[in-house]
């Protein structure tokens, strides 16, 4: 639904909900009908189908997050222009699940648009840092993660944090190295 119908619905109900209550003299229900009209200027800043993803990503089911997220077919004339980054989050975290190479892009426009919330950033650059440390830039992914770990004020990621980390102490095998004695080596020795 476009935004502006949310607006254009709590307009009705605030001249609905003032008409009653002082025209017609129904003083309760022009309250009420007044206090619905809070519910769609709610719904214009937090969109019904990002928060019930939220709510799916939350009891990890990934296709019914994915399902409200693929409802918003337009994202621009559908969210307010805060929730284009959690929009590019939400479809980031349902793709890491299945794809996590597809996850960067998702991710790197999330914080572009911005995110409000400090350990959301930090799930995004992490899962910015995991990208670059799988690429081989290790450079690149360290400064990632100590991003994260600075953006993790809570320690809620601490232990992915560390887990990245000991991935870049490992050596990198590159594909154009291998062992020159393996194509001598026969059948039986």
């Amino acid at each position: 639904m476009n935004k502006y119908i949310k607006i254009v619905v709590a307009t009705l109900l605030i001249l609905g909900g003032l008409y009653m209550m002082f025209f017609t003299r129904s003083l309760g229900w022009g309250i009420v009908v007044f206090l619905l009209a809070a519910l769609p200027i709610f719904l214009f800043f937090k969109n019904e189908n990002i928060l019930l993803a939220f709510w799916q990503l939350r009891k990890q089911d990934m296709v019914k997050a994915s399902k409200f997220l693929n409802n918003i077919k337009d994202y621009k004339t559908e969210l307010h222009k805060n929730q284009y980054g959690y929009y590019h989050y939400l479809q980031g975290l349902v793709l890491a699940q299945d794809h996590p190479t597809k996850v960067e892009p998702f991710m790197k426009k999330a914080l572009e648009y911005g995110l409000n919330m400090k350990h959301d950033r930090a799930m995004a650059t992490l899962n910015l840092a995991a990208g670059a440390i799988s690429k081989g830039k290790k450079q690149e992914g360290q400064r990632l993660l100590d991003e994260a770990k600075r953006l993790d004020s809570a320690g809620m990621m601490t232990d992915q944090i560390k887990m990245l980390k000991d991935q870049l102490k490992m050596p990198t095998m590159q594909k154009h190295m291998h062992n020159p004695n393996m194509r001598n080596r026969g059948k039986f020795f």
